[in-house]
């Protein structure tokens, strides 16, 4: 990762960017690909995508997602404490003791979660996860009019403040690298195949969708707009190796394993074949899961469109998901960007994904 994909990254998972209010995100993501793509056009609610064309009519889509889980304020009550209520699968159970940063209508406002300490709590042998309507805000207002002052009203988005972080042994760490590691990853594989001495066979759509995390509504209007001949759709999956999870019951997927290739459902067979073969050529390691039903990402949403569109999901292991510690390897994050892009410059025109008698 070069000095200057390091910055477009953290500025990505550094602007927050929460279901519903994904355009200040958009922004950076799209500023970034003008330089590559012919063109960036975004939709009447926000889903990005860009496009470099090729030589032939037909077109492959990389889809990836913009949106991350927060918050959203609920109530103020007359004393001047917020409440909240979850933006996509926010976790209530780490909530308290947090710090936030909250989108009110004249810029950023910090906050915190509030935590009673440890002194004052009763029944701490048999104490529960707080609901969601028990969590409370300070942001340092005395009342219901202090708060309005600062520009907050009930409506509000609101995102964690942790910002993003590395460990030893090429781990990354941040809040949002679900999926904004996936937005990422798409526009460096859009940078790479525009630097190619020969232009691609096909033209190549990157979408950033918005509003993955309640539905995937931004990927089924966008895919239905856009309707690309084949897609990958990239998003992130658990890594299945830390301490408490069984395999048997959540699948084998180690972090630095390399990202893994998704069969059944959604999953076109012919598309994973090919992504298959292109990572046993380049030697880049994949790790296989299973879908028995659906993917619980937007694929499920894109495969579906019109007369459908021959799809398969490609996946970034990643540990503690939809927390403020969010954790992937940086040889993943690579290995997929090169397989993504051996996928996108292997089409021909003459490539139908489609299933014979």
């Amino acid at each position: 990762m070069t000095k200057d994909e390091r910055q477009f990254l953290y500025r990505l998972l550094e602007t927050p960017s929460p279901t519903g209010r994904e355009m200040p995100g958009q922004r950076v993501w799209a500023d970034y690909l003008k330089s590559s793509a012919k063109s960036v056009e975004c939709d009447s609610y926000g889903s990005t995508w860009a496009t470099l064309p090729g030589k032939s009519e037909k077109s492959v889509m990389l889809a990836a997602h913009a949106d991350e889980i927060g918050w959203m304020i609920k109530h103020i009550d007359d004393k001047g404490f917020l409440r909240l209520d979850r933006v996509g699968g926010s976790d209530h159970a780490t909530a308290r003791g947090r710090r936030i940063r909250i989108l009110g209508d004249e810029g950023e406002v910090p906050g915190i979660i509030g935590n009673t300490a440890i002194h004052l709590r009763e029944n701490l042998s048999d104490e529960k996860t707080p609901k969601v309507h028990e969590l409370w805000v300070d942001v340092g207002a005395s009342s219901a009019s202090e708060v309005a002052k600062l520009g907050l009203r009930v409506g509000h988005f609101a995102v964690y403040s942790d910002a993003p972080t590395e460990l030893a042994n090429k781990r990354i760490v941040s809040r949002a690298l679900d999926n904004r590691i996936g937005s990422y990853i798409i526009a460096q594989v859009m940078r790479r195949v525009a630097k190619e001495k020969k232009k691609a066979e096909r033209s190549l759509v990157c979408l950033n969708a918005i509003q993955e995390e309640i539905g995937g509504h931004g990927a089924m209007m966008a895919s239905y707009r856009i309707f690309p001949d084949a897609c990958i759709c990239l998003d992130v999956t658990h890594a299945t190796d830390t301490p408490g999870l069984n395999a048997a019951q959540h699948g084998a997927v180690s972090l630095g394993g390399g990202p893994t290739l998704t069969h059944g459902t959604a999953n076109h067979p012919l598309i994973v074949e090919r992504l298959a073969e292109i990572a046993k050529k380049a030697g880049i390691p994949i790790q296989h899961e299973a879908s028995s039903r659906f993917t619980g990402t937007d694929t499920d949403k894109i495969y579906t469109q019109r007369e459908g569109i021959p799809s398969a999901l490609v996946s970034l292991p990643l540990r503690c998901m939809h927390s403020v510690v969010e954790t992937a390897h940086l040889d993943d994050i690579e290995n997929t960007i090169r397989l993504l892009t051996g996928f996108v410059l292997s089409l021909t025109a003459k490539d139908r994904f489609h299933q014979s008698l």
